[in-house]
This record gives C-alpha cells, structure tokens and sequence, in this order.
C-alpha cells in the first residue's frame, strides 16, 4: 500500500516538532511538539549555553508518540524523513557514535574571541573571501574551545556533527553531513568547494574530524531496526532532508530563488534572503551561507539576519513580569497602547553575543520608563516594537549589500501571531508581509518528498500550502514607525556604541 504521509522532525533548542504531510494533497495533517514547556538549557556561566543531545531524542520519542494522538498512524503510512534543526551548535561523538559532552548550541557564546583571533591571523581578507564570513562564534570556533579547555574530551572527539546531523544519526546509524550545514559551522571553503581546511589547521584540529558529506535533498540513510522500534516506525524508510532551521524555513516558505526573503520570531529571529552573488559584509553582522537549493549551475546563498533575544523575550516576559499570563493575553495588551508606548524603549539584547552588534553582548535593556505612565500593557508594546526594531538594524545591514526588501514571507506562528507585531514588521520595513500556514517541521516533510523522489520539482512540493494573511505597509503608519524607529537607533547608539545604521526618512 503506498504510503500516506511525509514526516517532518524540528530540532529546536526549545522543543522538538514532529508534522505529518499528507503525500496527495499536499497540506498538513498534524503536528505536536514535546515538551509541553520549554527544554532547559545549560549554563555554568554567563554566556554559556549547552543541551544534552540525548534529549533531543528523547523528546523525539514523546513528540512522535503526541502526534499518533492527533493523527493515528502506522509506521508503513511513512513515506520519508525530513529534519530540520537548530544551526550552529556542535556535537561530538567518538567511535561507539556516543556524544563525549554536552552539545554547546546556537546562542553560546564562549567562541567569540577565538573565532576573532583567527579572523585576524588568516586576514580578514582571506576569510570574508573564502568563508564569506568571520570564524566568529560559529561551530568550528567552539571545537577550538573544546580543544583548548577540554582536551581530554576533545582527544575522544572522532567527528563533528551539528544537531541535525546527529539525530540523522541517531535515525540511521551513519554520521554524515551536507555542504549547506559545513557552511553554517564555517566548515567550508566556497571558492576551493572543499573543507575548509585552513580554519582547522589554524585550529590544530585534524580535517578527519569532518563527517562525510552527503546532497540536501537526497536519500542520506536509512531507518535503522533499532531507531524504528524506539520510534514506532518502519525500518528502512528513507531519511532523504537536512537543512538548518533557518534555511529550511526559507525553504518551508518556498524563498528559493534571488531576492525572496523569509522571516521567523521564535526563540531568535532571522531574516533570511536569497541571492545568487557571493555577497558578505565586512563586518560579519550579517552571515552568508550556502541555501538548501545551491548548485554548480545555479547558486544560491542565504544572507542571514540572527537576533538571538526575541521570543525569548517575550518568554522571559510571560514568566517573570506577566505572571504566566497566555501569549495571546499578551498580545491583547500590547495592542492596547499606541505606537510608541509612550516613550518605552526595549532592547532585546539578553541571549548572549549579537552577531548585528559585531559579536557583543550588550545585554537587553529598557529605556525611558516612567512610573506615573506605564503600566504592563506598555512593557508588552515596547517589547514587540523592540524586537522587530532589532531585526530591521539588521535588515538595513542587508540593504546595504544589494538586497531588496519588497516583500517578506513568513509563517503564521511564534511572535506573526500577534497582530502588533505584524503590523509593526510591515510598516517598520516598508514591505508586504504575507503569512502562511507552514513551519519548520512541514517544511522539512515537503523538502524530504523531493529527496525521496515522491516529487518531482520544487514547484509541485508547494501544492497545498495556504497563505493565511497579508499585511501590506501605509504610508502614514510608516511615516510613524519611522519616527519611532530612529529615536530607538540613536538610543541604541548611546546604549551599545553602535551607529544608528538604517534611520528612516521622516518627511
């Protein structure tokens, strides 16, 4: 019997997210996510920031068993696998594939310095040229920290995988990785299309470490008999997609070729452009990696925007000053007050080192309050309005290297959902903002459709996926946010040292 569903699994560093596709049609058949909170993080010291991969599998396991709630199925209904995952972090395994430590993911930030030493000995030249971007704080800068404070552990490393690439493992038994995930970890040499050995040996770490590479969209392993018994699935079903989160949710948004933008608010925030030049920017503000779809006839890069603190903004927020109250509470009384809030700036810099702010941690930070005049409903606007303010820095960054902003797809999840922060998204960028009903986890089912096969174009992927809102810019209301926009720049720029990049006209 041919099999009903495609399904999708998201790795993300809050939960993991299980969807199922339906193959025919085309539209989602159900999704869950475990846990019911938010899985911890571990960190030892400010600026540190670890999970235990055994728990991304192990929330796998409960999330798959949520999702045979919603949608009763049986392993044979599995037509292929598809994963999406949290980028940057590292996982190291030894030769038994078990992990020698803790995974140290996307928003630590303990590599900086080591990556901005190595951006001076190789030449910032040299890196922006090959890497298209600074080592920065990426996933090969923290192997270099592992090497160099933990060198018991890192004498037990036999490959370097990033979360995706080790529940691809945990699903197949076989460790491998794909050219678009090298490139996230600045692993990859774009200009030689090879390893980026020259890091490594700046590094003193040994190439051998790397994980074999295998195409995005294509049959990378199979169910292992032991992963289908602990997952109630078939063995030998294809896993046939990897992306990181944020190019697979370009993907899910179908933002594949040069001047389409995708846009996502969980935990961090991204703006995520596609463009078929070698572009970068010397200051690595904003970072360039290889995009799902590249090929040798036809390339395609990601040009990505990261604000690590903005739903977890709104998370901190919901616990701590808004006594648990209901994200959509929240979003009520953020839409309560005016544009504005009344001269309450928020910052939303709290998540450890901000690429957009040249690697620094700033620290969030909330200007302007006055006792006799705000109240909780202005905390909730000023957030919302802080963080798309953030993303925009970055987006005027992105202008600056050629990209068009017009209009901005994303789905209708996590901070879209608020009917605030969409409108302010919109008209802060002067940009059409349409919403759709996907996300990670759909994406990376429809993207394993194609590396299976069950689709044969792009183009036929995308049938059944539904836009759900548009929300187009006014001229008045970006007339406002403009004004507001830059009173929040200039007070980054006394906060931070940074310039006000991107202040709007007014007039």
């Amino acid at each position: 019997m041919f099999a009903k569903y495609l399904l999708g699994i998201d790795i993300g560093s809050s939960s993991i997210k299980t969807a199922l596709l339906n193959v025919d049609t085309g539209e989602p058949a159900a999704s869950a996510f475990s846990p019911s909170d938010e899985m911890p993080m571990i960190s030892t010291q400010p600026g540190f920031a670890e999970q235990d991969p055994e728990l991304w599998w192990k929330e796998l396991i409960n999330s798959l068993e949520l999702l045979r709630k919603v949608r009763p199925f049986k392993g044979e209904d599995i037509a292929a696998i598809g994963i999406s995952y949290q980028m940057h972090g590292l996982v190291c395994i030894d030769k038994n594939n078990r992990p020698v430590r803790n995974s140290i993911i996307w928003c630590d930030s303990r590599a900086v310095e080591i990556g901005n030493k190595a951006f001076k000995s190789l030449g910032e030249s040299y890196c922006l040229s090959n890497f298209l971007n600074s080592p920065g704080n990426f996933t090969a800068s923290k192997l270099k920290w592992v090497k160099d404070n933990e060198p018991e552990v890192f004498g037990r490393v036999y490959k370097v995988l990033l979360p995706g690439d080790y529940i691809a493992l945990k699903l197949t038994g076989e460790a491998v990785t794909t050219i678009p995930g090298l490139s996230e970890g600045i692993m990859w040499n774009y200009s030689k299309n090879n390893v980026a050995t020259e890091l490594l040996d700046e590094y003193g770490i040994n190439s051998s470490v790397v994980s074999s590479v295998v195409n995005t969209f294509s049959e990378q392993g199979k169910l292992s008999v032991s992963a289908a018994e602990a997952l109630g699935l078939k063995a030998g079903t294809p896993v046939s997609y990897r992306a990181g989160d944020q190019p697979n949710n370009a993907f899910s948004l179908n933002v594949l070729q040069p001047g389409e933008i995708a846009a996502t608010a969980g935990t961090s925030g991204v703006v995520y452009g596609v463009t078929d030049k070698v572009e970068y920017d010397p200051a690595s503000r904003v970072n360039t990696f290889v995009h799902v779809n590249n090929s040798a006839d036809k390339p395609r890069y990601g040009i990505l925007l990261c604000i690590n603190g903005t739903g977890i903004l709104n998370s901190w927020l919901r616990k701590n000053f808004f006594n648990g109250a209901s994200y959509n509470e929240i979003n009520k009384k953020a839409a309560s007050i005016k544009p504005g809030a009344e001269g309450l700036s928020i910052y939303p810099f709290g998540n450890g080192a901000e690429r957009v702010l040249e690697n620094k941690n700033v620290g969030a930070s909330i200007k302007g309050l006055q006792f006799n005049t705000h109240n909780q409903n202005h905390v909730a606007r000023a957030a919302q309005e802080g963080i798309v303010f953030s993303l925009f820095y970055g987006i005027a960054i992105m202008k600056q290297m050629g990209m068009e902003v017009k209009k901005v797809r994303a789905g209708h999840a996590n901070m879209f959902l608020s009917e605030v922060f969409a409108d302010v998204f919109a008209n802060t960028a002067d940009a059409t903002l349409e919403l759709y009903d996907t996300d990670g986890a759909t994406g990376a089912a429809r993207a394993a459709g194609i590396g299976a096969g069950i689709y044969k174009s792009f183009d036929e992927s995308f049938h059944g996926m539904k836009r759900v809102k548009t929300v187009e810019p006014g001229k008045e209301k970006v007339k406002i946010y403009s004004e507001i926009y830059n009173k929040w720049s200039e007070e980054l720029y006394s906060h931070s040292g940074r310039n006000g990049i991107g202040r709007q006209k007014t007039d």
